[in-house]
């Protein structure tokens, strides 16, 4: 296997241009994310089938033609299983397309969800592949020769694959349906949740009154600033049963803020004074600004049967046209779909994405058959 690491601007403006003519790249990225809110991009791997490159970000390249070509539509994308690496292009301003993911495109064919690159390499080329340096270090540098060829076959391997597994994609006239979810993972991705509607994703929200979601909601805005400020996950900044119990409690003193457990001394010291400010914000909200109370979709009366109803429509038209009907909708997509539903007025419905049910391929193959729940 040969490959390039690529560690020069000269390096990498000659390999870019090899390679800005191909039609398929196969792409994979190595990256950290311990403790930060977004992934620290450490590797870039790059196969166009003749060319196999090792870009390292960590140096001081501009990266700014590899990020068009990603972008490039006519360039086809091809990465396995690449929800995370979407976020690390996202990050930097790149939105990627079109994008192939193969290890999509196996559950399309009837595969197991979500299977390993190494069990698809095993199956497709018939060998077995060392991931011992799955788990390695991928900002220390120098990164070793082991860590290199580890991270060149990721790409070297996943191109072949790739052309097995397309052929019975287009044999089966599916190939804009896997294309159709890499469009859809890129845009649920790149959503960001409303200020507004964030009090809304914290666990046991449905438990709180109004008032108390007030509390609630200026607390998880105040927590995402400060994460995206800190680049820090947002479990280290607050957790959200601690999020939870300040709203419930609504602590009015930094000597009844030390009495919530989940919070650390240093913390408080920081931020308490912020912690304190959010609850007297969301107390001093006129009632009418109050969140609506959360209701769970299943205390809704008709929620199981209505659920059972959607996945008995979805069944047939998956039979019908040949995909799983697990790949065709999740009990996540059908809630999606119920919550919006039931859940949203015109005003919201504008500030969230779309259910996954009514748009794209799924859209299309389904036609009128959920109409009525599209309202």
């Amino acid at each position: 296997m040969h490959y390039q690491y690529i560690q020069e601007q000269s390096q990498l403006d000659e390999f870019l241009q090899a390679i800005s003519t191909q039609s398929v790249l196969a792409i994979d990225t190595e990256f950290m994310r311990r403790r930060t809110l977004y992934p620290e991009i450490a590797l870039i791997q790059v196969f166009d089938g003749q060319h196999l490159g090792l870009i390292d970000p960590c140096c001081d390249l501009d990266l700014s033609r590899f990020w068009q070509i990603m972008s490039d539509a006519a360039i086809l994308k091809v990465l396995h299983s690449p929800s995370e690496d979407v976020e690390v292009f996202l990050k930097h301003g790149c939105i990627p397309s079109p994008i192939f993911d193969t290890q999509f495109a196996l559950s399309l064919l009837g595969g197991a969800n979500c299977l390993g690159f190494a069990i698809m390499v095993e199956r497709f080329l018939g060998l077995t592949i060392d991931k011992s340096e799955s788990r390695t270090n991928w900002l220390q540098r120098p990164l070793s020769a082991s860590q290199l060829e580890y991270a060149a076959g990721d790409v070297f391997y996943l191109l072949p694959c790739f052309e097995k597994i397309r052929a019975e994609i287009e044999a089966l006239g599916f190939m804009n349906i896997v294309i159709g979810e890499g469009d859809l993972l890129v845009t649920k991705r790149a959503y960001q949740t409303p200020d507004e509607m964030l009090h809304i994703d914290i666990n046991n929200s449905w438990q709180l009154q109004p008032a108390q979601l007030a509390v609630l909601n200026q607390l998880a805005v105040w927590r995402r600033d400060k994460a995206r400020e800190k680049n820090l996950a947002l479990g280290f900044i607050l957790k959200e049963p601690t999020l939870f119990e300040i709203a419930r409690r609504q602590p009015q003193s930094m000597n009844q803020l030390r009495t919530i457990a989940g919070i650390e001394p240093m913390e408080i010291n920081k931020s308490g004074k912020q912690i304190l400010q959010c609850v007297e914000s969301g107390l001093a909200a006129p009632v009418e600004t109050h969140p609506l109370k959360v209701t769970r979709l299943i205390d809704y009366p008709d929620y199981k049967k209505s659920a059972k109803l959607i996945k008995q429509k979805i069944t047939k038209v998956a039979e019908k046209v040949g995909v799983p009907v697990d790949v065709f909708a999740s009990k996540k997509q059908i809630n999606q779909l119920l919550s919006w539903h039931w859940k949203l007025n015109e005003q919201n419905r504008s500030h969230v994405l779309i259910p996954d049910l009514m748009t794209g391929w799924r859209s299309e193959l389904l036609g009128e058959t959920l109409k009525e729940w599209h309202d």
